[in-house]
């Protein structure tokens, strides 16, 4: 009897202590005030989105003569067509080649890098870590005058090169940061369970690290993609000639002496997010997975 009333009074004190507890109460009180700021930040972001859509299908002397949250009683695509007839094939295609050369090398560098910091020893490691991670403190702003003079020297001025490789060099320390962590969160058994069956380094590497990394190599080929296809200095710096344009460059083509065609710069801002729209809807999961893992420690 007296073990029984023991066990009684205990859960009794228990079941009042989980009653206590905020996220086991019977009524919840709605966050109106949470709800209202998320409400007003969707504006914000979707209400500039939807005047560029409209906009886009407007002529000149329509968006200046009518209200421009409106759309337009006669849409037109003729904007869509100037862009396309003014040489932005050739644009996409160099912004293409000038992402994909970056992208590749910077990503492969960066997670062969990782797992060499992670799995390896010795002072030289870790060396190289630090002078990864310094690279997150320089801004491109702040280097674009010794990145001139090289490319200058190596004779790549004018030419796509010139900005692949300044890309692939401030792509690479976000990208190891990132790996690394992601790396170092994967279990020590698993590699060891792989050397004691006889796998070498690079067999673990390329069947442990690499599948369980995936999502990490997604959300850096995402992030640093963005950034490149976006990236206006660096092609405004070191090309000069129309035809080693890139996408964000070529909105010039749309800006006269006196007065800009806005409808036209507004068709090309949507042609040129596309890619990076479809991008993002293939690989969200991935995405997102990536960045809520990998610093779990």
């Amino acid at each position: 009897m007296a073990t029984l009333t023991t066990t009684t009074a205990s859960r009794t004190g228990s079941n009042k202590v989980r009653d206590r507890r905020p996220g086991l109460r019977g009524t919840s009180r709605p966050n109106w005030l949470g709800g209202l700021l998320g409400w007003m930040w969707l504006a914000i972001v979707a209400v500039p989105i939807y005047w560029i859509v409209i906009t886009s299908f407007k002529t000149q002397s329509l968006y200046f003569a009518t209200n421009p949250l409106l759309p337009s009683s006669a849409p037109t695509m003729d904007n869509y067509l100037l862009v396309i007839q003014s040489d932005f094939p050739r644009y996409f295609l160099n912004s293409v080649i000038v992402t994909l050369g970056a992208i590749v090398p910077s990503v492969l560098i960066s997670f062969l890098a990782s797992f060499a910091i992670v799995r390896g020893t010795g002072w030289a490691l870790k060396g190289i870590n630090s002078l990864f991670l310094m690279g997150l403190a320089i801004p491109l702003q702040a280097t674009i005058i010794p990145v001139y003079l090289i490319i200058i020297k190596l004779g790549l001025y004018d030419s796509l090169g010139a900005i692949i490789l300044p890309s692939i060099a401030f792509a690479i320390p976000l990208s190891v940061l990132v790996l690394s962590n992601f790396i170092r969160d994967v279990p020590k058994e698993l590699f060891e369970s792989m050397r004691t069956d006889g796998a070498n380094d690079w067999q673990t590497l390329w069947h442990l690290a690499f599948p369980l990394t995936r999502p990490a190599l997604v959300t850096v080929t995402i992030y640093n993609g963005l950034g490149i296809w976006n990236g206006f200095l660096l092609p405004l710096i070191l090309t000069q000639s129309p035809d080693k344009r890139t996408l964000p460059l070529a909105l010039w083509s749309f800006q006269g002496q006196y007065s800009v065609n806005v409808p036209a710069v507004l068709a090309s801002v949507v042609l040129t997010t596309l890619p990076i729209l479809i991008l993002y809807v293939i690989g969200r999961r991935q995405l997102l997975s990536g960045l809520t893992a990998g610093f779990s420690k």
